[in-house]
């Protein structure tokens, strides 16, 4: 990690590895802003990016499921009557995160939101959405979708009647006493001067470096809230909650927030390839290393963040860092991230046991 940072792979990092719930590592290293330097802490809150569609959007979506207000066969066209007569009326839930929807990837809808006032933004991302059109026929391709998740965020606030933030919030992250796992729209109250947040990109457009504030366009165009992206956290906090998922998995002491069987489904492998909402390791070239087993789920975040889980090991990997700092063309990361996974590994397991 010390390496990393001493040859620009990042500015700084947050590591936390666990054995469940027993910490192995938990440090932090080098900077969370390069000027004025600010050095890192592991209590540094990072913007998470796409960690938002595991650890906020899909969660929503759990709980949502075992409340018996959703079922993942359920096509959007019967929740939202909007998407009715387009050709995503019958894509359901699961194919949205499963990512094999037909949706396309990305689509840069901030440079139309920007032109509008600021309370016309969602409404506008909403009519953008329903007008995008697919690609493939739902359930015949795999392709990792941001705009997917952003229906999902949709649908979550229509189904709970509440803004996706505070209804993760209340449900999810206030009952498990995660304090520092939260969405921090524009025109939030919550007071930023007082955290400590890793810096990420010198925005060209907003001509700032950007902290405590989202990274991604589209979030940030709509108010900083959206299925995709918009969350922030701590690494603490983070693995709090995915010890939750994994002893709710395994049938260890839990608090009941999320059920066995809800939990099994979404964690297990779908025929896309993924698990839903979560990532799977594909070898090879997965970004969790060689040793990660195939029962093992994950994701990756553009700023620089990532979480994996070994379900058959217990083992969790939380790497947050802020390697767009201040630029998104570093990429060093990518070759980065397997050599970290494997050290890590080869040194809880040993080498003989993998």
């Amino acid at each position: 990690m010390k390496k990393a940072v001493s040859e620009g792979i990042f500015p700084g990092a947050v590591l936390l590895v666990s054995k469940g719930a027993d910490l192995a590592i938990f440090d932090s290293y080098g900077v969370a802003r390069i000027n004025p330097e600010r050095r890192m802490a592991k209590e540094t809150v990072f913007d998470l990016a796409s960690l938002t569609k595991p650890l906020a959007t899909t969660l929503g979506v759990m709980i949502l499921v075992q409340r018996g207000k959703l079922s993942l066969d359920r096509e959007i066209g019967t929740i939202i009557s909007a998407f009715q007569g387009t050709d995503k009326e019958r894509v359901a839930i699961r194919q949205l995160l499963a990512h094999n929807s037909g949706l396309p990837d990305y689509r840069p809808y901030y440079k139309t939101l920007m032109g509008l006032p600021p309370e016309r933004a969602k409404e506008g991302l909403e009519e953008m959405l329903l007008a995008e059109r697919l690609i493939a026929a739902p359930g015949t391709q795999t392709l990792y979708s941001d705009i997917g998740f952003m229906i999902l965020g949709w649908l979550v606030e229509v189904v709970s009647t509440n803004s996706l933030n505070i209804f993760i919030e209340e449900t999810i992250y206030r009952p498990l006493g995660l304090q520092n796992l939260f969405f921090l729209p524009l025109d939030s109250k919550k007071p930023r001067s007082g955290m400590d947040f890793a810096a990420t990109e010198e925005c060209p457009w907003r001509e700032k470096v950007l902290e405590g504030e989202v990274h991604d366009d589209n979030a940030y165009a709509v108010g900083g809230v959206a299925g995709h992206s918009g969350l922030f956290g701590a690494a603490q906090d983070i693995h709090r909650l995915l010890v939750e998922l994994l002893n709710t998995y395994h049938g260890r002491p839990n608090s009941g927030l999320f059920h066995p069987e809800t939990v099994h489904t979404f964690l297990g492998p779908q025929p896309s390839g993924r698990a839903l909402g979560f990532d799977i390791p594909t070898q090879p070239g997965s970004s969790s290393g060689r040793y990660f087993s195939q029962r093992s789920l994950g994701h990756l975040g553009y700023t620089g963040t990532s979480f994996w889980i070994d379900l058959d090991r217990l083992i969790i990997v939380i790497l947050l860092t802020n390697r767009v700092h201040p630029t998104r063309d570093n990429d060093k990361i990518k070759a980065f991230r397997p050599v970290i996974h494997d050290a890590i590994m080869e040194e809880l397991v040993g080498r003989s046991n993998l």
